[in-house]
C-alpha cells in the first residue's frame, strides 16, 4: 500500500459515510413505516389495484411463501423473454432465442442477485432481454433481499406484540407486498436515475442506435483488381487492369441502453455487465472517476442499513458496531489484494518484465493496480460481481483475497439486504459463543436466544459452505466438469471453486479461464445459486418471525454489551473462524499451492 493506494481507501470510506447516513435514515423510516403522507398517498393506487391491504401484517411463513413464488414467476417470466427474443422487438442485431440451458442458468442468476453470466450480453442479448429482463430483475432481486433485512431488523426491534394467531411462538413480521413496493418505488428507482445520469455524464452510452462497423486507427487502405463474374480481372478501354479501392480491419462498436443498466447492476449489488468485459469496458466504466462512483454505488445501501438498523432498534450504538467489524475486515482485505498486486508476477518477471510495475495484467490503464484492488475488494465484499479487470489474471494471494471475501458468506458490507442479515446471524453465534463461555443464557438487543434460534443460525451459516464444497467435488470428479477446465493444477482447482463459490454466495464474478457455458455448469451453477439464495432467506424469516414474538427484556449488569469494541473483536473472530474454516483445506489445494508453485 502506497500513500495513493491510502488515499484513495480513505477517500472512498469518508465519502461513503457521508452518503449512508442520510439513507439509513430514510430506509429506517420505511423499516417503521413512517412515510411522508403525499408518498402514502401516491402508492395507495397501486395496492388498490393489486388487492393488497397495506396495514396487514404477514407471519413470517405467509411472508416467505410469497416471496418464493413472487421470485418464481419472475424467472420463469425471464427465461421465457429468452427463449423468445428472436421474435420480439429492439433486437437491431436480430439475435436468436437464448439457448435452453444459458436461458435458464440466466434466469436463476439474475433472479437471486447473482448475475453469473456466462454469455457475452453484447452477442447474445437484444435490448429487450436487457432492459425488461435482466435490468427489472436487477431492481426486484435487490428489492427482496432489502425486504428479507427489514423484517430480521423489526424481529430484532420488536416487543413481542402482533402474535399472528395464539399460542404460536412467532410474531408478525411485515407485509411482503409493501416491502417490494416501497423498497422499488422510493429507494431504488430514483437513487439509480441519479446514478445513471451522472454515469451518462461520464461517457456511459445510452440510446437504442444498432452495433455501428467503422474503420479502426491501424486500418489500411490499398488497391486490389476488379473481377467480373466470371472471376476474371476486368480491364479499361487502355486494357489496363480495373482496380477498387478496399479497407480493412474494421470494428464493430456494441451501442444500447447501458447506462441505465449500469446504474442498478451497481446499486443493487446485481453486477452483471451489459458487456462481456463488464466495469472495464470503457462504454460502462469510462474514467476513474466513474470507478470511484461505481465503488460507492455497491456500498452505498449496505452501509447505510447498518445506520437504519441502529435507529429501528433504537440504540444508533448498535448499528455502528455491526459497520465496525464489516470495516476491519474490508480495509484488511484492500491491504492484502493491494500488496499482492503491487508485489508482482515472477512469471512475468522472468519475461523481463519490470517488478516494481507490479502485475498489471488483466488491469486497465485508466484504473491502476490501486483503484483495481479497490474494486476487487469491493465487489466482492459485497454480492456484487462487477469487475473492471480480470480476477482470473490476479496473483494467487490476490485471487485468494476475492474467494476468502465470498467465503465468509458475503457480510463484509454483502448484498444489499443479505450483508446485514448474514451479518445479525453471525452477531448472533457470537452472543451464543460469549453466553457459554460466561454460563448465561445468551441474548443479543434484549431478545433471549436459544434452542430453535440457534438451530436456525447453523443451519444458515452451514448450507452454502455445503453447496460450494459438494458442488465443487462433483465438477472436479467428473468429465463434464473437468472438460470446461482450460488451466489445468491448482489454478484450474482454483477456478472451479470460485464458481461454485460466486455462484452459491450470489456473488456473480468469475475466474474466467473457466468455459462454464456448457449444461453441466448452467445446470450445477443454477442449482446452487437457487440454493444459496433461498435455502437462506427462508431460515432467517423463520428467525425474524421468532424474534418477534418474543419480549425484549431489560438489560442488566450482567447483559453482554453488543455496542463497544469487545463485541466488535468478538463478532470479527466469529465470522473469521466460523465462516472461513470449512474452506481452508480447499483453499489450501488451489491459490496457496499456486502461490507455492510460482515462488519455487
Amino acid at each position: 500500500m502506497n500513500t495513493s493506494s491510502w488515499g484513495l481507501l480513505a477517500l472512498f470510506l469518508a465519502l461513503l459515510a457521508l452518503l449512508a447516513w442520510p439513507l439509513g435514515r430514510w430506509l429506517a423510516a420505511l423499516i417503521d413505516g413512517r412515510l411522508p403522507r403525499w408518498l402514502l398517498r401516491a402508492e395507495a393506487p397501486l395496492y388498490r389495484l393489486a388487492s393488497v391491504r397495506p396495514d396487514e401484517s404477514m407471519g413470517w411463513r405467509a411472508y416467505a411463501l410469497a416471496l418464493l413464488v413472487f421470485n418464481a414467476l419472475g424467472a420463469l417470466a425471464l427465461y421465457g423473454l429468452q427463449r423468445l427474443q428472436g421474435w420480439l422487438p429492439l433486437n437491431p442485431e436480430g439475435f436468436g432465442a437464448v439457448a435452453p440451458d444459458s436461458a435458464f442458468n440466466t434466469a436463476i442468476s439474475f433472479v437471486t442477485n447473482t448475475n453469473w453470466q456466462g454469455y457475452a450480453g453484447e452477442s447474445t442479448m437484444s435490448y429487450l432481454s436487457q432492459m425488461l429482463g435482466l435490468a427489472v430483475q436487477n431492481f426486484l432481486s435487490a428489492a427482496t433481499g432489502i425486504a428479507v433485512a427489514f423484517v430480521l431488523v423489526r424481529g430484532f426491534a420488536g416487543r413481542g406484540e402482533g402474535r399472528p394467531a395464539a399460542g404460536t411462538r412467532f410474531g408478525a413480521v411485515g407485509n411482503v407486498w409493501v416491502d417490494l413496493t416501497r423498497i422499488t418505488l422510493w429507494v431504488l428507482m430514483p437513487i439509480a436515475f441519479v446514478i445513471a445520469l451522472f454515469f451518462v455524464s461520464q461517457g456511459v452510452i445510452q440510446n437504442f442506435d444498432g452495433y455501428h462497423r467503422v474503420a479502426t486507427v491501424e486500418a489500411t487502405t490499398y488497391l486490389a483488381p476488379q473481377t467480373g463474374a466470371d472471376g476474371q480481372p476486368l480491364l479499361d478501354a487502355a486494357g489496363q487492369p480495373v482496380v477498387q479501392e478496399l479497407r480493412t480491419q474494421t470494428q464493430t462498436l456494441p451501442m444500447g441502453p447501458v447506462a441505465s443498466q449500469e446504474a442498478i447492476k451497481l446499486l443493487g449489488t446485481n453486477g452483471g455487465g451489459f458487456f462481456n468485459a463488464n466495469s472495464a469496458h470503457p462504454y460502462e466504466n469510462p474514467t476513474a472517476l466513474a470507478n470511484l462512483a461505481q465503488m460507492l454505488a455497491i456500498f452505498l445501501i449496505p452501509a447505510a442499513l447498518c445506520f437504519a438498523f441502529g435507529r429501528a432498534v433504537g440504540d444508533s450504538r448498535q448499528g455502528w458496531a455491526i459497520l465496525a467489524a464489516m470495516a476491519v475486515i474490508f480495509v484488511a482485505a484492500v491491504v492484502a489484494v493491494t500488496w499482492a498486486e503491487r508485489a508482482g508476477n515472477p512469471l512475468l518477471t522472468a519475461l523481463g518484465v519490470d517488478p516494481a510495475l507490479g502485475n498489471m495484467e488483466g488491469k486497465e490503464l485508466r484504473f491502476g493496480i490501486s483503484g483495481t484492488a479497490l474494486f476487487v475488494a469491493v465487489t466482492t465484499a459485497a454480492s456484487c460481481g462487477a469487475v473492471d479487470a480480470m480476477h482470473d489474471s490476479l496473483t494467487p494471494l490476490g485471487g485468494m483475497v476475492p474467494l476468502v471475501l465470498m467465503q465468509l458468506g458475503e457480510v463484509v458490507f454483502g448484498g444489499v439486504g443479505s450483508g446485514l442479515y448474514g451479518m445479525l446471524v453471525f452477531a448472533v453465534l457470537a452472543v451464543f459463543i460469549a453466553g457459554l463461555m460466561i454460563g448465561r443464557t445468551p441474548e443479543y438487543l434484549g431478545k433471549k436466544i436459544e434452542v430453535f434460534e440457534m438451530k436456525l443460525v447453523s443451519f444458515i451459516i452451514l448450507v452454502t459452505p455445503l453447496v460450494v464444497l459438494l458442488g465443487t467435488a462433483v465438477a472436479v470428479s467428473t468429465t463434464a466438469g473437468r472438460a470446461g477446465v482450460a488451466n489445468p493444477g491448482a489454478h484450474g482447482f482454483s477456478e472451479v471453486l470460485y464458481a461454485f463459490t460466486s455462484a452459491a454466495n450470489n456473488n456473480g464474478s468469475a475466474f474466467a479461464g473457466l468455459s462454464a457455458n456448457t449444461p453441466f455448469y448452467n445446470a450445477m451453477l443454477g442449482v446452487a445459486m437457487w440454493l444459496g439464495r433461498f435455502a437462506v432467506i427462508v431460515p432467517v424469516l423463520a428467525l425474524a418471525g421468532a424474534l418477534a414474538g418474543k419480549p425484549r427484556l431489560p438489560v442488566t449488569s450482567g447483559t453482554l454489551p453488543t455496542h463497544g469494541p469487545l463485541f466488535v473483536v468478538l463478532l470479527v473472530g466469529t465470522v473469521l473462524l466460523v465462516g472461513l474454516l470449512n474452506y481452508v483445506p480447499a483453499l489450501a489445494l488451489g491459490p496457496v499451492v499456486e502461490h507455492l508453485m510460482r515462488w519455487k
